[in-house]
């Protein structure tokens, strides 16, 4: 029998969070404190800015490390998460959307807050419209080179100078972005993608008046169009090195280009598996993150004719973001499926510990590698602690993106799941990073299809390994999860007792028409065209095609002000499934691309789980 029901948030007022003693394990990992690796001030090193949510909403906060002095910088309801300090740290930049919307300016405040002339902030780039945000490099004369997306003009560069109007140095309706700029300010770094392929950037390096110096181009001259990236100028004065990121062997991996001298200079670095770096402060080697498998690692590396990368030592896990102090040793971010994140050093401290209870432990993953049609697929189990056997109720816990994966770290929300007695299988599908080039670059035209077959071949092995129970198998994700989470429900409607969709694309060609214009380029690449020029594809990927197929209870969430995932798109799937009496229910909050208030979180992963208890028995 059918049923539907409506319900609606609001993430405006966070809600006090109850004492540890009275709330179950996996609402403490959410309400747990946690910090990101702090950035620092490249001329003031002891000046640095970072994300946490102890106030129970993701917000801004700088940390003098001199004094140990933390300060709060930004207070706004649905959260704050993009700011970068200047070189000098005397001043916060930091991003001001509408409740999520993405869509907004930058603003921006004195490192140590108010003084006596009352309040702090202020419009960083006068002169500039509201944007999507493309990219920020800010000089050490104050000068900031500033991107912009907007559906109107495509991309936007300015440049921004002390006292004056913003200048427009770059203009192209593709999607591109500021890379970095030089230590001396002379020098832009962009990456673009004129050539109107979305997952391959090319590179250009101007002036500040927007003259080219030179050019990086992969995407020309072979079978396959190759991406670069931009990684970082030498940080040392008068040094035109740029650290690039390429894919000519088949994988991300870093190279040095002087735009100036017009030498590459290739890296000696092998390592299996996707390679990024940045630059030690002092310009004379390299700090290697290295992901390979769904685990990370880090190296420092010296460039030169007969250097070989060393092993910077950091626990078996996932380090999520790394950075080289100025006297030499590093700190990162580091987690795993059974641990919770700490920002370390290899000192063997703990360089930024947030005060309150920490969050519970969970149980680790173990790996799993299936046959799929288009190769080894590579997925992560966790499986409850009791009973000690199979089968169990089965969640496959999509990953977004669709170029990103899944890796062994901290997640609170398939750790609730295995709280509950269900075991989480994560699938890092064709599309997925980490795999090499051709594995993320599968997916073009049969989007969604392609990723949903080695979904199957993975529930197949579930099943038959005895691990999932069959008649009890949800289907969940968000984001780009969310999207095949209804597309499976429709185009494979035996296999699925029940779907939980967040944030979802629900209706490709109406998604298509409202989301930022950014993605819009993402997925004519993915597709081949827009909606009108190649129609055949966007019916056969768009989860509307398919709904008066889906005959498992579907759970749908989504954020009214989402750029990503309009939220037009999704009522018109919804009003499908309304049409038909089929069993759904949706859940609408006053956010974008998901939430950063820490009780919405907890409120939607409840919503979820409630309603997968009710329908699953």
């Amino acid at each position: 029998m059918g049923g539907m029901t409506e319900i609606t948030g609001s993430t405006t007022a966070a809600v006090p969070a109850p004492t540890t003693a009275s709330v179950p394990e996996w609402e403490q990992r959410f309400r747990a404190p946690r910090v990101s690796l702090p950035d620092w001030a490249e001329d003031a090193p002891d000046r640095a800015l970072f994300v946490s949510n102890a106030t129970g909403t993701y917000e801004l906060y700088a940390w003098d490390r001199s004094t140990g002095e933390q300060r709060q910088v930004t207070d706004r309801p649905n959260g704050t998460t993009d700011g970068i300090l200047t070189p000098d740290g005397e001043t916060i930049w930091w991003f001001d959307d509408t409740d999520g919307d993405e869509f907004g300016v930058w603003m921006r405040q004195p490192f140590h807050g108010a003084g006596s002339g009352g309040a702090a902030d202020e419009p960083a780039a006068p002169g500039l419209e509201p944007s999507y945000p493309a990219g920020l490099a800010i000089g050490r004369d104050g000068t900031a080179v500033v991107g912009r997306s907007t559906d109107e003009d495509g991309t936007t560069i300015h440049v921004v100078r002390p006292g004056a109007p913003p200048v427009e140095i770059y203009r192209h309706r593709e999607s591109a972005g500021v890379g970095d700029l030089s230590h001396d300010g002379t020098l832009i770094a962009l990456e673009h993608t004129e050539h109107g392929d979305a997952m391959h950037s090319a590179l250009r390096v101007v002036r500040p008046d927007g003259t080219t110096v030179a050019e990086l181009d992969d995407t020309k001259g072979g079978t396959q169009e190759l991406g670069l990236s931009v990684l970082g100028f030498a940080p040392v004065a008068g040094d035109t090195r740029l650290l690039v990121g390429h894919q000519r062997r088949g994988r991300w991996e870093p190279m040095i280009w002087d735009p100036v001298a017009g030498t590459e200079t290739d890296l000696a670095i092998d390592l299996p598996g996707d390679v990024g770096a940045e630059w030690y402060p002092d310009g004379s080697a390299l700090l290697i993150m290295h992901g390979f498998e769904a685990r990370s690692d880090l190296w420092r590396y010296e460039p030169g004719a007969d250097s070989a990368p060393v092993r910077v030592e950091t626990p078996a896990g996932s380090v999520s973001g790394a950075t080289a102090r100025p006297d030499g040793t590093v700190e990162y971010l580091w987690s795993s499926a059974a641990q919770p994140p700490a920002v370390r050093s290899t000192t063997g401290a703990v360089v930024l510990d947030p005060p309150g209870a920490k969050a519970p432990a969970s149980v680790p993953v173990e790996d799993v590698w299936v046959d799929g049609p288009g190769g080894r697929i590579h997925a992560l189990v966790q499986r409850p602690a009791a009973p000690a056997e199979g089968p169990f109720p089965t969640v496959f816990e999509i990953h977004g993106g669709p170029t990103w994966h899944d890796s062994d770290a901290f997640a609170s929300g398939p750790a609730a799941w295995v709280d509950h007695g269900y075991a989480v299988v994560r699938v890092n599908y064709r599309g997925s990073t980490g795999y090499g080039r051709a594995w993320t670059d599968a997916l073009k035209h049969r989007v969604g299809l392609i990723e949903l077959e080695d979904i199957a071949a993975v529930r197949e092995w579930a099943v038959k390994s005895g691990l999932a129970d069959p008649s009890k198998l949800v289907l969940a994700g968000g984001s780009w999860g969310g999207y095949l989470t209804l597309l499976g429900l429709g185009t494979q409607p035996d296999d699925w007792a029940l779907g939980l969709a967040a944030v979802p694309v629900a209706d490709y060609v109406t998604a298509y028409h409202d989301e930022m214009e950014a993605l819009k380029a993402m997925d004519r690449t993915l597709l081949g065209g827009t909606p009108e020029e190649v129609p055949e594809r966007f019916e056969a990927s768009s989860p509307l095609t398919y709904v008066d197929a889906v005959r498992a209870p579907v759970y749908i969430s989504a954020g009214v002000n989402d750029p990503r995932c309009p939220i037009r798109q999704v009522e018109n799937y919804v009003d499908r499934l309304k049409a038909r009496q089929a069993t759904h229910e949706v859940y609408r909050y006053d956010a974008g691309h998901g939430s950063l208030v820490v009780e919405e979180r907890i409120k939607q992963v409840r919503l979820e789980l409630d309603f997968a208890r009710r329908h699953l028995g």
